[in-house]
């Protein structure tokens, strides 16, 4: 199989269409594959890093206000046209996978109009603007919440799942919570404001570890790289207490999952894909800087399937947090109950399943 893939800007458009990747390679490892992503998007370095051949464009998006940028952004959406046409010729793929972000409106939207078969991939609940532009052109849309559904052509919606989900399901881990000077018979939950932290958040966690140094469960607190001595300066006049780790960032997330019995962090879809496929109960805050408010109803796919429990940002204190912590903590049963909940929305089998797809499409 010969496979295009565009998709950048954050990680969650570019964690699934790595994990379509090494699915393919691992079924097929004589499948030829280009990845096409921006310039400026963090793809243009962990692409390339992975040793995935790599082609980047200058593009960007619309400003959602009045402005002259979005005539350069029109320029360049055409030009970014012209050079994926030029690449398609090229490479001559099968099928293209676009996984969202800007530059994959461009790929995708070439893709179709030079009749090769095209499928995208949405990670949530709430459709992005590019995916939502595309879903009149491509064959193919596959989808990780039902919510999504509905607002996509019905005749073309196919439930995958979302890739990443796999990968953190297969992974073996050996992970010592000792790494983080804790013990591992002891039940931990792990607060994390995504990979940059979350100010809010953090400011919450540190009023709240006298009253958390006393609980019987042990928290690992990440504060992201950027906040972490601003947090560490304000914990040396509290003082450090046996069963709380504060670390800046962790690299290996997947392998540190399975050996946490709750975590508390912002609801992106990568982040609860990687939870429900490791049953892992959780208590999201999702992120009010998101566009039309998908973290909200990201999460409360989980909340409503009794998976996670949920605090609106505006809604976070010290009182709400330590008592969701303890609700979902101190609760042996309750815990059992969320992780087994959490596990039934897991899809472990989603980037097979995404492939199967892709390869359905390309000979249809």
């Amino acid at each position: 199989m010969r496979l295009m893939v565009s998709g950048g800007g954050t990680g969650g458009h570019i964690y699934p269409a790595l994990a379509v990747i090494n699915e393919l390679k691992r079924q097929d490892p004589d499948a030829e594959v280009l990845y096409v992503g921006s310039h400026r998007g963090i793809e243009s370095t962990i692409v390339p890093d992975l040793g995935i051949p790599f082609e980047a464009m200058t593009i960007q998006g619309f400003k959602r206000s009045l402005s002259l940028e979005n005539l350069k952004t029109v320029y360049l959406f055409l030009k970014s046209v012209h050079q994926s046409k030029k690449l398609v010729r090229s490479f001559k793929p099968d099928v293209v996978l676009g996984t969202g972000g800007y530059v994959s409106g461009a790929v995708l939207y070439a893709a179709a109009k030079l009749h090769v078969p095209t499928v995208i991939h949405e990670q949530n609940s709430v459709v992005g603007m590019t995916n939502k532009f595309l879903s009149r052109y491509v064959n193919k849309i596959a989808i990780n919440f039902e919510d999504a559904r509905a607002q996509f052509p019905a005749d073309k919606v196919v439930m995958t799942g979302n890739p990443r989900a796999q990968e953190v399901a297969n992974i073996e881990s050996h992970f010592s919570l000792s790494t983080f000077k804790l013990k591992d018979d002891v039940p931990t939950i792990m607060v994390v404001g995504g990979s940059q932290g979350a100010l809010k958040l953090n400011q919450v966690m540190v009023e709240s570890l006298k009253t958390l140094a006393k609980k019987p469960y042990q928290v690992v607190f990440v504060t992201g790289p950027k906040r972490y001595d601003d947090v560490m300066k304000q914990v040396t006049k509290i003082g450090a207490a046996d069963n709380i780790s504060i670390q800046s960032y962790i690299n290996n997330m997947p392998e540190v999952l399975p050996k946490l019995a709750g975590v508390v962090g912002r609801s992106g879809a990568t982040t609860l894909a990687e939870l429900t496929a490791l049953g892992v109960p959780s208590i999201l805050i999702p992120s009010p800087y998101v566009t039309a408010n998908h973290q909200t109803k990201n999460a409360l796919s989980l909340v409503n399937a009794n998976a996670a429990l949920m605090i609106k940002e505006a809604d976070l204190t010290t009182q709400t947090l330590v008592s969701a912590m303890d609700e979902l903590m101190t609760d042996d049963s309750k815990r059992a109950a969320m992780a087994a909940a959490a596990k039934k929305l897991g899809k472990p089998k989603a980037a097979t399943e995404m492939l199967a797809l892709l390869k359905e499409v390309s000979q249809s």
